[in-house]
C-alpha cells in the first residue's frame, strides 16, 4: 500500500511564514483590546509611608475603580531607582508593569555610569502624578529659628550642620545644594534611601536638618519634634501659609518642589499608555482624591503625555545646571 505523503509543499510552507505575523498582529491586538484583563503592578522606587508611596496608593486605588483591575503597589527600593527601573525593564512589556520615579530618570543619566540601561531611552514617559512642595525643617532644639538664622549658624559651623535627603540626587538633594551654593555655605549632606528615615532621625534629634516633602514631614510636625524654616515652591503652600519661601529668604527664582510621574518599559503599546493616562487624570479629579491628599500639601496633576515630556525637559536644563553648579557627584 501507498503510505500517505505528509511533507508539506513549497507553497504551503511559505503561504503559513506570510499568515505568521498577521496572526501574531491579530493576537496582539486582542489582548492589547481585552487590557487590562489582569492585576496590574506600579513599582515605587521609594519607600513605604513617603509622598510617593501615599499618592500612588490613594490614585491607584481609584485607577483600579476606573479601570476594573487590581493595581499592586510594590515598594522596590535601592540603587538610586535602579532597583525598580530594572524591574520594569525585566517584565513583558504588556502593558501589566510600571514605574513611578522622580528627579532620579534625568539626574542618573548624568552621575551614573555603570547603569546597563538609559533612562532617557528606555522609558516611556506617560503622565506626571503629582507634584510636593518641600521644606527644610530642623529639630526643635536647633539654635536657628529662622532661615537667616540657620543660614548664619552654618557659616559659623561650616560642614558641621548635617542635612538629609532622600534619596540621593533626588529633589531634596538638588534643593539643598542649591541653597548651599547660593548662600555660600556648606553643610553634611546625607543621603536617605527611605523619606521617613531621614524623618525620623531629625524628629529623634540625630540629625540637624531635612528638606522633605510637606506630606513626609507631617508626622513629626505633628508631634512637635521639628520646625519648618521655610518651603522650596514658588509660593508659600496654602496648608502652612505662615511658612516663607526660600525666595523670600533673598533666593528669587528659587522653585524646587519634589514631584512624581508614571513611566513604563519601551515597547509598551501606545493605546495602553494612553488608556492608562485618561484613568489617570480621571482619578486625580475625584473629590475623595483631592479631598485625601490635599491637605498633606500633595498638588494632584495627572497631566497630559505631552505635558509631561514638556515638563522633563524643562527639569532636565534646570537639574543639569544645579549638577554641574555644585559639583555633585555620587559615591
Amino acid at each position: 500500500m501507498k503510505r500517505p505523503d505528509h511533507r508539506l509543499d513549497r507553497r504551503t510552507v511559505l503561504t503559513g511564514l506570510l499568515a505568521a505575523p498577521a496572526i501574531l498582529r491579530v493576537s496582539q491586538a486582542s489582548a492589547q483590546a481585552k487590557w487590562p484583563s489582569q492585576p496590574i503592578h506600579v513599582l515605587v522606587p521609594y519607600g513605604p509611608g513617603g509622598a510617593a508611596d501615599t499618592v500612588c496608593r490613594t490614585v491607584f486605588t481609584r485607577v483600579s475603580e476606573i479601570l476594573g483591575q487590581p493595581f499592586v503597589i510594590e515598594n522596590r527600593t535601592g540603587g538610586n531607582t535602579v532597583v525598580a527601573a530594572s524591574a520594569t525593564l525585566q517584565a513583558p512589556p504588556d502593558g501589566y508593569t510600571f514605574m513611578v520615579n522622580s528627579s532620579q530618570v534625568i539626574v542618573n543619566p548624568i552621575l551614573m555610569t555603570d547603569v546597563p540601561f538609559d533612562f532617557r531611552t528606555a522609558f516611556a514617559p506617560i503622565t506626571k502624578l503629582s507634584s510636593y512642595p518641600q521644606v527644610l525643617a530642623v529639630r526643635t532644639d536647633f539654635p536657628a529659628q529662622t532661615l537667616a538664622d540657620y543660614v548664619e549658624y552654618a557659616r559659623q559651623q561650616p560642614g558641621d550642620v548635617t542635612c538629609g535627603t532622600p534619596p540621593s540626587a533626588g529633589m531634596g538633594h538638588m534643593a539643598c545644594a542649591q541653597f548651599q551654593r547660593l548662600k555660600d555655605i556648606k553643610l553634611e549632606h546625607v543621603p536617605y534611601r527611605i523619606a521617613t528615615e531621614a524623618a525620623r532621625d531629625v524628629a529623634g534629634g540625630t540629625l540637624d536638618s531635612v528638606f522633605l516633602t510637606v506630606s513626609t514631614i507631617q508626622p513629626p510636625l505633628q508631634s512637635g519634634k521639628v520646625r519648618i524654616l521655610a518651603v522650596t515652591s514658588a509660593k508659600r503652600v496654602p496648608t502652612m501659609p505662615d511658612k516663607p519661601t526660600f525666595a523670600e529668604n533673598g533666593m528669587p527664582g528659587f522653585d524646587m518642589d519634589d514631584w512624581n510621574g508614571l513611566f513604563a518599559a519601551k515597547g509598551v503599546p501606545d493605546d495602553i499608555l494612553a488608556k492608562m493616562q485618561v484613568a489617570i487624570a480621571e482619578a486625580s479629579k475625584d473629590p475623595a482624591v483631592v479631598a485625601r491628599l490635599t491637605p498633606l500639601g500633595t498638588q494632584l496633576v495627572g497631566s497630559t503625555t505631552a505635558q509631561f515630556e514638556a515638563f522633563l525637559k524643562e527639569q532636565t536644563e534646570v537639574l543639569s545646571k544645579v549638577i554641574k553648579d555644585a559639583n555633585i557627584k555620587l559615591g
